[in-house]
């Protein structure tokens, strides 16, 4: 029995523990930890150290080295540090390195080593300089504070969505305070600073003066002080000796502990027991650690979620783990295996020492056409590595084109862009893609490349419609299509043009444009309205009234409202009217006038061309039944039918239609009669047509 408790020590009067080597610490520090800037992440995550920071006693030639650790020591990455003094290092909730410098510029590093990106704090940092930083955790993400030069305080609660808040001035702060940090309560994100005796609390809006309840008395500063991970708990370490430990929001004391040493803390930091409620302070000096406890904690740490610890898997590249552990927990496609694969696509796209062709290939046949895993992304990750040519040939597999097109243009690859975004059948696309290429391309380039993209030139010239016509002139002019340019020209006499010599000079150019494409109709019509324009001008000069822009009919009848009839009859016989339609118009201008004395002249001028029962028709129209029965006797046998139903005399109608012996009419005239008044005549009709039947 002996054998298996061999290895178990008394902790206590209650309880034992052993000690045994899960696996083997590989840390292999070439200087000390005191002359390094060290930020560990969380859970367990990578330890960065910069070497050699800016310290006095270091050569300037010097170049600090930055290097990233596993939480056993194992090397990730190292990098020399090419950029400016850095101030604070700290991990974000994604694993990526923050490194704040000097100037306010902050450069987001990759658990490899692989630069991100980077942002700045601001011109009021960068004018008064970096003193200190502070890299927080929220639930909205990461964030980080930076006390200024001017001993003033800027924020932002999340770098991911940077929106940077300039916290309110402390009244009287002239130097740096003794020690500070960021909390975050209900929500929004604020700052605890010490100056002397005293606690100030900033928020977005004002500085609030705050006091520990129960502090012990004798407290002229505050060394240190630190939060617990949930910002529910906070430990102030005072220049007495004492921690006091209560809530963060400094309205409750959980307990107070006399350590007995003065001398600032060079860390204090909050922990927990595994599987225990407890918590409890670590505040560690030059040779001493001492652990101050016994504070409940209401709620329980959140634990890591599964994607949270498939994120690590991929960061560290155990991507065939990763895909077991997905395997195993049956997890969705989309959530486990293609978000995993798509991320090993990724860093595939980095090995730069194996061909495009290779790497393409070996993805497709990883990847295929699982589902939720995007070719585009994985193709803007290999353009961001420089490899152009890889990303075109990843973007074969993306079956979306609304995705192809924009990496592709973002590659200067505006004309095969232009093929996909035809290819697709989307316009808007296609428009996209067009104004992109106006853009990038000289006016000949980019005509030439329309010229070879039949749909694309279409869609463009209707845009040009709307929107630029001279444009739109240009691309007549190099295709050498003059009838659309004479079209075109037709339009701007209308559209741009107000004088009239202007006018005249646009239509003759359309003429000219006319001829050119062998479309003689079209050129003697827009000569035939360059002499009505002209004409109209001189009639206005003339005559007055308003007669520009009229049509060549309704100069006609505007003439002849205005009882200039031979002026009428000469513009007819300048541009060839018919006679029928000169008599129409005549005909219809002298009723609207009712110059009934006229209309009979000009009906007995000549034998009208259009016949006489249009005149009864107009006079009816104009309600004059006088009138149109003159015109109604003088109507043809085939209309005199019609005539005299228009004029009312049912009668005679149904004499001239048994006369004729056409049962059209006769029924026609039968359908006038209503009533008594014309029964005789309905009676007269039905014997005609019994009579008819007999023979």
């Amino acid at each position: 029995m002996d054998c298996y408790t061999a290895n178990w020590n008394p902790l206590g009067d209650s309880a034992f523990y052993r000690k045994y080597e899960l696996y083997s610490m590989d840390w292999d520090l070439k200087e000390e930890l005191r002359d390094c800037l060290v930020a560990a992440a969380p859970y367990g995550g990578p330890i960065a150290l910069l070497r050699n920071p800016w310290r006095k006693e270091k050569a300037a030639s010097v170049r600090p080295v930055l290097d990233i650790y596993s939480a056993s020591g194992m090397p990730l990455a190292s990098l020399l540090w090419k950029s400016g003094p850095v101030v604070s290092l700290g991990w974000s909730a994604e694993e990526e390195l923050l490194c704040v410098q000097e100037d306010g510029a902050v450069l987001v590093y990759g658990l490899h080593g692989d630069f991100r990106r980077h942002f700045s704090m601001g011109n009021e940092v960068l004018q008064n300089r970096v003193l200190d930083a502070r890299i927080f955790h929220t639930e909205f993400g990461s964030g980080v504070a930076i006390l200024t030069g001017a001993h003033r305080f800027t924020l932002s609660a999340n770098v991911g969505d940077l929106k940077l808040r300039r916290m309110p001035e402390v009244p009287g702060l002239q130097s740096a305070p003794s020690c500070w940090t960021a909390l975050c309560q209900d929500r929004v994100a604020h700052i605890l600073l010490a100056v002397g005796p005293d606690l100030y609390l900033l928020d977005h809006a004002a500085c609030s003066a705050v006091t520990p309840p129960g502090l012990a008395p004798g407290v002229s500063s505050f060394l240190q002080m630190a939060v617990s991970f949930t910002y529910r708990h906070l430990a102030l370490f005072t220049d007495t000796g004492y921690i006091w430990m209560g809530t963060a929001s400094l309205k409750e004391k959980l307990c107070e502990f006399n350590c007995n040493i003065r001398a600032p803390p060079k860390q204090m930091v909050w922990c927990s027991r595994p599987r225990s409620k407890e918590r409890a302070v670590v505040v560690a000096w030059e040779r001493r650690l001492m652990v101050v406890g016994d504070a409940p904690e209401s709620i329980q740490y959140k634990q890591l979620t599964i994607q949270v610890l498939l994120d690590r898997l991929v960061l560290r590249r155990l991507y065939p783990l990763a895909i077991q552990i997905c395997e195993y927990l049956r997890l969705p496609e989309v959530q486990g295996v293609s978000r995993i694969l798509a991320h090993w696509a990724c860093y595939k796209v980095q090995q730069k020492d194996v061909s495009d062709e290779d790497v393409a290939r070996a993805i497709n046949q990883k990847l295929g056409d699982t589902p939720g895993v995007s070719y585009s992304d994985i193709a803007a990750r290999a353009y961001g590595c420089g490899r152009t040519e890889l990303a075109i040939k990843l973007l074969e597999y993306e079956p979306r084109s609304g995705e192809q097109v924009p990496l592709l243009l973002k590659m200067k690859r505006s004309k095969l862009a232009l093929s996909k975004a035809i290819e697709s059948g989307d316009t808007d696309l296609v428009f996209t893609v067009l104004l992109h290429l106006k853009n990038e391309l000289n006016r000949g380039d980019f005509f030439m490349t329309l010229r070879n993209q039949p749909m694309a030139l279409s869609l463009y010239r209707q845009f040009c419609k709307h929107q630029e016509l001279e444009t739109l002139k240009d691309l007549y002019n190099q295709d050498d299509n003059h009838q659309e340019l004479g079209s075109f020209h037709i339009r701007a006499s209308y559209a741009a043009e107000e004088r009239i010599e202007g006018r005249v000079a646009a239509l003759q150019t359309a003429a000219d444009a006319f001829y050119k494409a062998k479309n003689e109709f079209a050129a003697k019509a827009t000569e035939d309205q360059m002499r009505l324009l002209r004409l109209q001008r001189r009639l206005e000069d003339e005559l007055g009234g308003q007669f520009l822009d009229l049509s060549l009919h309704d100069t006609v009848t505007t003439l002849i409202l205005g009882g200039h009839n031979k002026r009428a009859e000469q513009l007819a016989r300048d541009f060839r009217i018919p006679d029928k339609r000169l008599w129409w118009l005549k005909l219809t201008a002298l009723a609207d006038l009712e110059d009934w004395e006229e209309l009979e002249k000009f009906s007995k001028s000549k034998k009208s061309p259009i016949g006489y029962l249009p005149f009864v028709e107009i006079c009816m129209k104009q309600h004059n039944k006088y009138e149109a029965k003159k015109y109604a006797s003088r109507v043809g046998p085939e209309q005199k039918v019609k005539a005299l139903l228009l004029v009312g005399d049912v009668a005679q109608a149904a004499d001239v239609a048994i006369e004729h012996r056409n049962e059209a009419e006769l029924s026609l005239v039968l359908s006038h009669c209503t009533g008594a008044t014309d029964g005789a005549t309905a009676d007269k009709i039905q014997r005609a047509r019994a009579q008819a039947q007999k023979k």
